[in-house]
């Protein structure tokens, strides 16, 4: 089996600027990580080639820095990786970077499961793994709490609905996006990073990719037009009350009354 799982480098904090001419986030020299979620799309794939034997591939998109990443991926037990890192790809929306990612993964030769993260803490959409599934043209199920049977030809999982849990088998190829509690990740390993120091992290640009055409990359392929983003606002602000029970209860409903959240 071949398992390709998507990873992406993300601010390690919240305080990051933005661009006002293009909308998108400043991540030079800022602090970076490999993106929480993702971490259990990670381990849900070492499972498996751990328990079923597989071979498992990591793709991510970013600068040539975001390699670390990768690097991260190998210590946990990845067996390879590649980059797609090019000036052309840079201020994607959440269209073209599926896009492009699944540009990324038909280069290196279709899998038979895509694993993602629920999303990623940056961005927050949760619709890049389905868009990478329906570019690559094959089923794909989102919210993945358990998977409940791996077998040679589909895997049966068990998905949040929101307000059902609902089991589907779904036929390979196919993608799947986790969620945080399907495992419990693992920590970087010492003696893998010993081993795999050397290991190559193959960079793909545009020109490596099947279609070759820029104009459906970067913000050239992003029909998202940002009008405004800015990191959240942090508020320390705050009131000591006291007073009998009866006495704080009307005095919150009224303050809920004024702020009109009832």
């Amino acid at each position: 089996m071949k398992i390709v799982v998507c990873i992406k480098q993300v601010p390690g904090t919240s305080e990051v600027e933005v661009d006002e001419k293009t909308g998108v986030l400043k991540r030079d020299g800022i602090d970076s990580k490999l993106n929480p979620y993702d971490l259990y799309a990670l381990e849900t794939a070492l499972r498996i080639k751990q328990d079923n034997g597989a071979r498992v591939k990591a793709i991510s998109m970013g600068p040539p820095q975001a390699g670390q990443v990768l690097r991260e991926a190998y210590m946990m037990g990845v067996d390879e990786g590649v980059l797609l890192t090019d000036r052309r790809f840079a201020g994607a929306d959440v269209l073209a970077t599926a896009y492009a990612l699944a540009q990324g993964i038909r280069q290196g030769g279709m899998p038979d499961l895509v694993i993602c993260g629920k999303m990623t803490t940056d961005g927050d959409t949760a619709q890049v793994g389905p868009e990478i599934a329906e570019f690559l043209d094959i089923p794909h199920v989102a919210n993945v709490l358990r998977i409940l049977e791996l077998g040679p030809e589909s895997i049966t999982v068990e998905m949040d609905m929101g307000a059902t849990v609902e089991v589907a088998r779904i036929q390979y190829p196919c993608l799947i996006t986790v969620e945080k509690g399907i495992y419990q990740p693992r920590l970087p390993s010492f003696r893998l990073k010993l081993k795999t120091k050397d290991r190559p992290i193959p960079h793909v640009g545009l020109q490596d990719l099947p279609d070759q055409e820029a104009r459906h990359y970067g913000l050239d392929g992003s029909p998202t037009q940002v009008k405004r983003i800015f990191p959240p606002e942090s508020h320390t602000d705050h009131e000591i009350w006291t007073g009998s029970g009866a006495h704080l209860a009307r005095r919150l409903g009224d303050r809920l009354h004024l702020l009109k959240f009832v």
